[in-house]
C-alpha cells in the first residue's frame, strides 16, 4: 500500500543549488527549467516571503512542451547562453527535475561550444534541499578553487553557509561576526554570501572555519582542511565557541576578556530573569520544535537542557513525517510550538490554544532585522525574552473583566460533574500555562456547566467537557 505524504518538508536540491549559487556576486545561474520556475524562486514565493530577494542574477532557458516532448534543450540553452555572456560573469547551467526527466546532459556540449560555461546536475529528482546546497558547496571548491597550498593568514575566521532561503540568517549571522570579533578573530570570508566566485580558493587560507549550520557545509569545511567550529545556541555552547576559537586563534586572553564582558552585559536580561518570579514558570512551560535540524537542536538545547523547559518533541523538518508531527501536536499540545506554516495550519486545523513562534521555512514571516537571533547569546535572550512575553499575554488573557454577562453565559442552576469529568478537567487544566491554571479552570467549568443545561442533561460528562475545549 503507498504511503500518502500530506506536506513536504523541504524543496528539492535544485533550489537548494540556485539560492547557493545566486548568492555570488559574479555568478549568473541559467536554470534548464520551464518558466514558471524563475517566477518561484525569482519573487520569492518558494518561502511565501520575502526572505529571498528578487534574484537578478537568475534566467530560465524557458523549457516547453516541444523541448519536452521531442526536440530536447540543447538549442534553447545555446540561445540563452549567447545573450548572457559577458566579461566578468561566470555562468553556470543548472539542471531542473523537468530537463532531468528528459534527460538533458549538456556537459559535452558546454566543452566543445561554451568550455566558460560550467554544467552542475541538481539531481532535482533524488536530493533535498540541504543535500543541494552541500554538493552544490563542494562543487564550487572543487571547479573553480585552485590547487595552491594553503598560506594561513593567523587570526582569520571564514564562515560556510549563508544562502538564500535560509531562516534568519541575517541575524543570526550578525550574532556569528560578533562573536567572531570579541574572541579577537578577523573575518575573511562570509561563503557566499558576501562574497565572489573566486574568493573560494582563498578559503583554505582562513585559521578557522566556522560552519553555519548542520544541514549543510561540511563537505567543503572538510575540504578546506582546517578546524571548524558550529555556531553556537544559549548559554554553554556559545561559552565553549569564544573560548575554543581564542584557544585556536591564540587569543586566549582576548576570548576570555570578552566572555566576562557577555556574562556582565549581553547577557544580564537572562540572570534577571532567572532571579525573578518569572522563573517559576519555566519548569512548567512544554514545547515542540520543528524546524531544520541546527535550530530544532538549538532550541532543545538552550530551553530545555539550560532554562529546564519541558521538550515535548524536537523534530528535524528534512527526516519528520509530517503526518506523525500533526498527530504528536493533537495528543500533546504543547504551550509553544517553534515551526513553519504547515504546523501553524495543524494548529488551526485542531483547534490548539498553543503559541506559535515562526522557526522555520516554508512560511509567510520576514527575518531580515538584525535584532532577531537564535544564536548566540543575543539568541538566548531574544528567545527568552519572547516566551516571557507571550507568558504575560496568555496572562492577560485570563484576567478577570468587569463586564456584565448574559443568561446563556452563565448556568441557571447548579449542575453536578461525574468523576470521569473532574478528573479530565484536572488533566486538561495541567496542560494550561502555570500561571493561568486556575483562571483556565474556571473559564472551561462555566462553559461545560452551560453546555450541558442546554442540553437538557443535570451531569458534566467527559463528552461534554470535550466539546467546550
Amino acid at each position: 500500500m503507498g504511503k500518502t505524504v500530506r506536506d513536504e518538508s523541504t524543496a528539492s536540491a535544485y533550489w537548494g543549488a540556485v539560492n547557493t549559487f545566486c548568492a555570488l556576486q559574479d555568478v549568473h545561474v541559467i536554470a534548464d527549467a520551464p518558466v514558471g520556475c524563475y517566477n518561484l524562486v525569482g519573487v520569492a514565493v518558494i518561502d511565501y516571503t520575502d526572505a529571498v530577494p528578487y534574484l537578478e542574477n537568475f534566467t530560465p532557458t524557458s523549457l516547453t512542451e516541444k523541448e519536452i516532448a521531442s526536440s530536447g534543450s540543447s538549442e534553447i540553452v545555446r540561445e540563452t547562453i549567447e545573450k548572457l555572456q559577458a566579461p566578468g560573469r561566470q555562468l553556470i547551467l543548472v539542471s531542473s527535475a523537468e530537463s532531468e526527466m528528459i534527460g538533458s546532459d549538456h556537459e559535452r556540449m558546454l566543452t566543445m561550444k561554451y568550455p566558460d560555461v560550467r554544467f552542475f546536475p541538481s539531481n532535482s529528482l533524488g536530493e533535498d534541499e540541504w543535500q543541494g546546497r552541500d554538493r552544490a558547496l563542494r562543487w564550487l571548491h572543487e571547479t573553480f578553487g585552485n590547487n595552491r597550498p594553503a598560506a594561513v593568514k593567523a587570526g582569520t575566521v571564514s564562515i560556510i553557509g549563508p544562502t538564500y532561503g535560509c531562516f534568519n540568517s541575517p541575524s543570526d549571522l550578525a550574532e556569528l561576526k560578533r562573536l567572531i570579533a570579541g574572541a579577537g578573530g578577523e573575518l575573511l570570508h562570509v561563503y557566499p554570501f558576501e562574497s565572489s566566485l573566486h574568493d573560494i580558493a582563498d578559503l583554505k587560507n582562513a585559521d578557522v572555519i566556522v560552519q553555519m549550520y548542520h544541514e549543510f557545509g561540511h563537505a567543503l569545511a572538510e575540504t578546506l582542511n582546517r578546524p571548524v567550529l558550529h555556531a553556537p545556541f544559549g548559554i554553554g555552547e556559545t561559552e565553549k565557541f569564544i573560548r575554543d576559537l581564542g584557544d585556536l586563534l591564540k587569543r586566549e586572553q582576548e576570548a576570555e576578556t570578552f566572555m566576562q564582558k557577555e556574562k556582565r552585559t549581553t547577557l544580564k536580561p537572562i540572570w534577571d530573569l532567572w532571579r525573578g518570579p518569572q522563573a517559576e514558570w519555566f519548569p512548567t512551560i512544554r514545547f515542540g520544535a520543528t524546524a531544520a535540524k541546527t535550530y530544532a537542536l538549538g532550541l532543545e538545547t538552550f530551553l530545555s537542557g539550560e532554562m529546564g523547559m519541558q521538550c515535548l518533541f524536537s523534530h528535524d523538518t528534512a527526516e519528520a513525517d509530517n503526518t506523525l508531527i500533526r498527530e504528536e501536536i493533537q495528543q500533546k499540545q504543547p504551550q509553544f510550538l517553534f515551526g513553519r506554516i504547515v504546523d501553524k495550519i495543524y494548529l488551526a486545523e485542531l483547534d490548539a490554544k498553543t503559541r506559535f513562534i515562526p522557526a522555520g521555512f516554508p512560511g509567510p514571516i520576514v527575518r531580515r532585522a538584525l535584532g532577531t537571533p537564535f544564536m548566540g547569546h543575543s539568541g538566548a535572550v531574544y528567545l527568552l525574552q519572547e516566551i516571557v512575553n507571550a507568558l504575560y499575554d496568555m496572562l492577560f488573557n485570563f484576567l478577570p473583566l468587569n463586564r456584565r454577562t448574559t443568561a446563556s453565559e452563565e448556568p441557571a442552576q447548579k449542575v453536578s460533574w461525574s468523576s470521569e469529568a473532574n478528573a479530565l478537567l484536572n488533566e486538561m487544566v495541567k496542560k494550561a500555562p502555570f500561571i493561568s491554571q486556575i483562571s483556565y479552570g474556571r473559564e472551561l467549568k462555566r462553559k461545560a456547566e452551560v453546555l450541558t443545561l442546554k442540553q437538557g442533561k443535570e451531569s458534566v460528562t467527559p463528552e461534554l467537557l470535550g466539546m467546550v475545549n
